[in-house]
């Protein structure tokens, strides 16, 4: 299911997605916040403090920064934790965007509802490909499956198109 863009009343953007992972929150919300597990599957190496107001530090994994052609100087970029409510809600910044997780329980899974919110709508085709990928890798990751993160990117490109078409870019 692809993500969808909306605008909001305050000029900014915002990617919304919805996913169904038959895992229980539990499960899936130490897949979003411990370290060994954000390794496998998210786009940054970032030790998260789920202290409201903790400064926190990014950093793009080294397939990234191989295949996007990133310089050593831009690999680090910072933000701010915001709110936690475990194991229901977590939302942080990241180099001026905010990134919201929610976890609702369900009979047998969890529904996650995850939403980027940005300035600048020519990235949203890139950044809705890149977090639809992200979300692919995060159910490989709980379900125990490898993930390859340079087939991601060749992953990304090709969603990339799916949502350029869809955002009319």
């Amino acid at each position: 299911m692809l993500g969808t863009l909306h605008t909001r009343t305050d000029g900014r953007f915002e990617l919304r997605f919805e996913r169904r992972l038959a895992h229980p929150v539990e499960k899936v919300w130490r897949a979003l916040t411990g370290p060994e597990h954000l390794r496998v599957w998210f786009p940054a190496s970032v030790d998260l403090d789920l202290t409201p107001g903790a400064k926190l530090r990014f950093e793009l994994v080294p397939e990234a920064q191989a295949r996007l052609g990133i310089s050593d100087d831009d690999m680090t970029s910072y933000g701010e934790m915001t709110t936690v409510d475990p194991p229901r809600l977590l939302e942080y910044t990241w180099s001026g965007e905010i990134l919201r997780w929610e976890l609702e329980p369900t009979a047998d899974s969890c529904r996650l509802r995850f939403t980027d919110v940005f300035d600048d709508r020519a990235v949203a085709a890139d950044d809705g490909a890149g977090w639809h990928v992200a979300l692919e890798a995060l159910s490989s990751a709980l379900d125990d499956r490898d993930v390859d993160r340079l087939a991601l990117f060749d992953r990304a490109d090709e969603m990339s198109k799916t949502y350029a078409c869809g955002f009319g870019r």
